[in-house]
Protein backbone atom coordinates (compact mmCIF):
# COMPACT_ATOMS: atom_id res chain seq x y z
CA UNK A 1 0.00 0.00 0.00
CA UNK A 2 2.77 2.15 0.84
CA UNK A 3 4.51 1.53 -2.53
CA UNK A 4 1.44 2.16 -4.03
CA UNK A 5 1.43 5.69 -2.36
CA UNK A 6 5.02 6.77 -3.45
CA UNK A 7 3.95 5.98 -7.12
CA UNK A 8 1.40 7.97 -6.82
CA UNK A 9 2.95 10.88 -5.29
CA UNK A 10 5.99 11.03 -7.87
CA UNK A 11 3.26 10.77 -10.82
CA UNK A 12 1.81 13.76 -9.31
CA UNK A 13 4.99 15.39 -8.44
CA UNK A 14 5.72 14.94 -12.48
CA UNK A 15 2.50 15.85 -13.74
CA UNK A 16 2.71 19.19 -11.93
CA UNK A 17 6.17 19.83 -13.26
CA UNK A 18 5.21 18.74 -16.69
CA UNK A 19 1.50 20.83 -17.43
CA UNK A 20 3.46 24.07 -16.98
CA UNK A 21 5.32 23.37 -20.28
CA UNK A 22 2.63 21.45 -22.11
CA UNK A 23 0.74 25.11 -21.64
CA UNK A 24 3.35 26.69 -23.22
CA UNK A 25 3.94 24.96 -26.08
CA UNK A 26 -0.10 24.82 -26.89
CA UNK A 27 0.23 28.66 -26.64
CA UNK A 28 2.87 28.80 -28.80
CA UNK A 29 1.29 26.28 -31.52
CA UNK A 30 -1.81 28.42 -31.39
CA UNK A 31 0.27 31.43 -32.01
CA UNK A 32 1.97 29.84 -35.02
CA UNK A 33 -1.16 28.40 -36.14
CA UNK A 34 -3.04 32.18 -36.73
CA UNK A 35 0.00 33.46 -38.58
CA UNK A 36 0.09 30.18 -40.59
CA UNK A 37 -3.86 31.25 -41.32
CA UNK A 38 -3.11 34.53 -41.76
CA UNK A 39 -0.56 34.24 -44.12
CA UNK A 40 -2.82 31.46 -46.40
CA UNK A 41 -5.18 34.49 -46.38
CA UNK A 42 -2.38 36.99 -47.47
CA UNK A 43 -1.23 34.75 -50.17
CA UNK A 44 -5.04 33.88 -51.40
CA UNK A 45 -5.87 37.78 -51.86
CA UNK A 46 -2.72 37.97 -53.70
CA UNK A 47 -3.06 35.39 -56.31
CA UNK A 48 -6.87 36.59 -56.66
CA UNK A 49 -5.39 40.42 -57.36
CA UNK A 50 -2.77 38.90 -59.63
CA UNK A 51 -5.16 36.37 -61.77
CA UNK A 52 -8.41 38.28 -61.69
CA UNK A 53 -6.34 41.94 -62.16
CA UNK A 54 -8.05 43.85 -59.81
CA UNK A 55 -7.27 44.86 -56.39
CA UNK A 56 -8.13 42.44 -53.50
CA UNK A 57 -7.51 43.83 -49.94
CA UNK A 58 -7.54 41.34 -46.22
CA UNK A 59 -9.42 43.48 -43.81
CA UNK A 60 -9.23 42.55 -40.34
CA UNK A 61 -10.55 43.67 -37.74
CA UNK A 62 -8.47 43.33 -34.45
CA UNK A 63 -10.98 43.33 -31.86
CA UNK A 64 -13.15 40.60 -33.12
CA UNK A 65 -10.35 38.61 -35.02
CA UNK A 66 -12.29 38.30 -37.87
CA UNK A 67 -11.23 39.02 -41.35
CA UNK A 68 -12.17 39.09 -44.66
CA UNK A 69 -11.14 39.06 -48.27
CA UNK A 70 -12.69 41.68 -50.75
CA UNK A 71 -12.33 42.48 -54.36
CA UNK A 72 -12.89 46.29 -55.96
CA UNK A 73 -16.02 47.00 -57.86
CA UNK A 74 -16.30 49.81 -60.26
CA UNK A 75 -19.29 52.23 -60.91
CA UNK A 76 -21.40 49.97 -62.42
CA UNK A 77 -21.51 46.80 -60.01
CA UNK A 78 -23.46 47.32 -56.97
CA UNK A 79 -22.14 51.46 -56.58
CA UNK A 80 -18.25 50.66 -56.85
CA UNK A 81 -16.07 50.35 -53.99
CA UNK A 82 -15.12 47.30 -52.18
CA UNK A 83 -17.16 43.68 -51.76
CA UNK A 84 -16.34 40.87 -49.95
CA UNK A 85 -15.45 37.85 -51.70
CA UNK A 86 -17.83 34.76 -51.18
CA UNK A 87 -17.00 32.83 -53.89
CA UNK A 88 -13.49 31.66 -52.04
CA UNK A 89 -13.15 29.20 -49.21
CA UNK A 90 -11.13 30.84 -46.63
CA UNK A 91 -12.47 34.01 -47.44
CA UNK A 92 -13.23 34.97 -44.49
CA UNK A 93 -12.78 33.54 -40.88
CA UNK A 94 -11.49 34.32 -37.56
CA UNK A 95 -8.37 34.13 -35.55
CA UNK A 96 -8.80 33.11 -32.06
CA UNK A 97 -9.63 35.04 -29.81
CA UNK A 98 -6.87 34.43 -27.45
CA UNK A 99 -4.32 36.23 -29.92
CA UNK A 100 -4.60 39.47 -30.17
CA UNK A 101 -4.53 41.59 -33.65
CA UNK A 102 -2.67 44.83 -34.02
CA UNK A 103 -2.17 45.61 -37.80
CA UNK A 104 0.32 48.78 -38.14
CA UNK A 105 2.53 50.79 -41.14
CA UNK A 106 5.63 48.32 -41.84
CA UNK A 107 8.90 49.89 -41.52
CA UNK A 108 10.23 47.90 -44.36
CA UNK A 109 8.29 50.67 -47.14
CA UNK A 110 10.99 51.06 -49.90
CA UNK A 111 9.67 54.02 -51.08
CA UNK A 112 10.00 57.14 -48.75
CA UNK A 113 7.04 59.34 -50.92
CA UNK A 114 4.77 56.23 -50.87
CA UNK A 115 4.47 56.72 -46.86
CA UNK A 116 3.48 60.25 -47.51
CA UNK A 117 0.77 59.82 -49.34
CA UNK A 118 -2.26 59.78 -47.89
CA UNK A 119 -4.83 56.54 -47.90
CA UNK A 120 -8.41 56.57 -49.48
CA UNK A 121 -10.85 58.13 -47.38
CA UNK A 122 -13.12 55.65 -45.86
CA UNK A 123 -16.65 54.84 -47.30
CA UNK A 124 -19.25 56.61 -46.00
CA UNK A 125 -21.32 53.63 -43.56
CA UNK A 126 -18.51 52.00 -43.13
CA UNK A 127 -19.15 49.73 -40.23
CA UNK A 128 -15.97 48.69 -39.48
CA UNK A 129 -14.20 51.88 -38.53
CA UNK A 130 -10.19 52.06 -39.54
CA UNK A 131 -10.90 50.58 -42.25
CA UNK A 132 -8.07 51.46 -44.32
CA UNK A 133 -5.71 51.10 -41.09
CA UNK A 134 -6.68 47.41 -40.50
CA UNK A 135 -6.29 46.46 -44.43
CA UNK A 136 -3.82 45.26 -46.74
CA UNK A 137 -3.91 45.73 -50.41
CA UNK A 138 -2.86 43.65 -52.45
CA UNK A 139 -2.27 44.96 -56.13
CA UNK A 140 -2.85 43.37 -60.25
CA UNK A 141 0.89 44.25 -60.61
CA UNK A 142 2.03 41.91 -57.66
CA UNK A 143 2.67 44.40 -54.97
CA UNK A 144 1.19 45.13 -51.57
CA UNK A 145 0.50 47.79 -49.15
CA UNK A 146 3.95 47.60 -46.22
CA UNK A 147 1.95 46.81 -43.52
CA UNK A 148 3.53 44.60 -40.56
CA UNK A 149 0.42 42.31 -38.53
CA UNK A 150 1.56 41.68 -34.63
CA UNK A 151 -0.35 38.69 -33.53
CA UNK A 152 0.66 38.34 -29.68
CA UNK A 153 -0.64 35.17 -27.32
CA UNK A 154 -2.09 35.34 -23.46
CA UNK A 155 1.54 35.19 -22.01
CA UNK A 156 2.73 38.06 -23.88
CA UNK A 157 5.18 36.22 -26.66
CA UNK A 158 4.67 37.79 -30.28
CA UNK A 159 5.42 37.06 -34.15
CA UNK A 160 5.33 39.71 -36.59
CA UNK A 161 4.32 39.02 -40.21
CA UNK A 162 5.65 41.94 -42.18
CA UNK A 163 4.38 42.10 -45.73
CA UNK A 164 6.91 43.32 -48.99
CA UNK A 165 5.43 45.79 -50.40
CA UNK A 166 7.31 45.22 -53.24
CA UNK A 167 6.85 41.33 -53.67
CA UNK A 168 4.19 40.96 -51.21
CA UNK A 169 5.64 38.17 -49.76
CA UNK A 170 5.30 37.84 -45.74
CA UNK A 171 8.42 37.56 -43.57
CA UNK A 172 7.61 36.05 -39.95
CA UNK A 173 9.24 37.43 -37.43
CA UNK A 174 9.75 35.82 -34.03
CA UNK A 175 10.56 38.88 -31.24
CA UNK A 176 9.98 36.93 -28.15
CA UNK A 177 12.00 33.71 -27.84
CA UNK A 178 12.52 33.21 -24.15
CA UNK A 179 9.33 31.88 -21.87
CA UNK A 180 9.41 32.41 -18.18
Amino acid sequence: MIELLVVIFLIAIMTAMIIPEMRGSYQDALLRSSSRKLVSVFDLAYSRAVSGRQIHRVRIDPASGKYVIERTVYDGENGGGLVPVRDVPGGEGEIDFRISILVSPSEESLDPAMEAEPEPEQKAGDEHGDSQRNSIAFYPDGTADAREILLQDRDGFQLALRINPITSRIRLIELNKERR
